[in-house]
């Protein structure tokens, strides 16, 4: 039993061949699947999958990137998406300066001292929500590494986070370790050009990774380039046995064990028990 702990069925990406999707990730062992959020629009539409199939739980979160069009009643309307049963974790929440003010592709209406504090400003009111309904926090980090550090610091021992997508190096996945954080694997470990992610999965400690696949993005080798689904979770982590020179069965088994520690399943199977009962 496989868990894709970052996952992004409510993109169209997925419309055409949904119950394939599904039937595909079961037959490779991904018996779970967190369908993340990247706006409030898209973190209803995760929930809305999590109610419809106990497979599925939902993450509510506002991507950093998105922080222009979030509104000013952002942690209000999440809050009230949050307080769903079927959600399990905030986010995806962080910083992202990958795009910032002045370069190709940022933001052309704000300075970057005011797009990192406006992402900031959302970011901590994410793991404000978090602290309040006792949920840890699904991180987005890009080229933002230590205002993130900074930033988490503050909530040290109130709010646990998984970087996902993690790509920095081994030293940098130890500091985010030893503030009680996570780290969390896609694709590109089976890439050849990534040594950084080949030394991080062959290093952490087995306590202290998930696998994902973030689709319909990095799809893994073979299928580099085309669309990626919940199923090739078993692909990641089958590179991550063959590099730390154990079974598939034992990353299954490990990384399964961590994110039923990190994400709050009890909660949400309780709610689809009660919702059945009471039908």
């Amino acid at each position: 039993m496989l868990t894709d702990t970052h996952a992004h069925l409510d993109y169209p990406d997925f419309e055409p061949d949904f119950p394939d999707v599904l039937r595909r990730a079961e037959e490779a062992g991904v018996t779970r699947i967190l369908s993340i959020g990247t706006s409030i629009e898209s973190s209803w539409r995760a929930v809305a999958l999590a109610e419809a199939d106990t497979r599925i739980f939902a993450v509510a979160g506002v991507h950093p990137a998105s922080v222009q069009t979030a509104g000013a009643d952002v942690s209000a309307r999440l809050l009230e998406v949050a307080r769903n049963p079927r959600v399990v974790a905030i986010g995806e929440a962080g910083l992202d300066y990958h795009h910032l003010p002045g370069q190709p592709g940022g933001p052309a209406e704000m300075t970057e001292a005011q797009y990192k504090s406006a992402q900031e400003q959302l970011f901590r009111e994410q793991l404000d929500i978090a602290v309040n309904l006792g949920l840890n926090v699904v991180i987005h980090q890009r080229d933002a590494w230590d205002d993130t550090l900074r930033i988490l610091r503050d909530y040290t021992g109130r709010v646990r986070g998984v970087f996902h997508c993690f790509g920095n190096s081994f030293e940098q996945a130890r500091e985010a370790i030893g503030l009680g954080h996570i780290v969390s694997f896609t694709g590109i470990v089976t890439f050849k050009n990534a040594p950084l992610v080949h030394d991080c999965a062959t290093r952490v400690d087995a306590a202290h990774f998930m696998v994902e696949t973030d689709c319909p993005y990095l799809a893994p080798v073979p299928y580099r380039g085309k669309r990626c689904e919940p199923a090739y979770t078993r692909l990641v982590a089958e590179r991550i046995a063959a590099l730390r020179g154990t079974t598939l069965a034992e990353v299954a088994a490990r990384t399964n064990e961590n994110a039923d520690g990190f994400f709050r399943f009890n909660r949400a199977a309780a709610a689809s028990e009660s919702r059945v009962l009471a039908q």
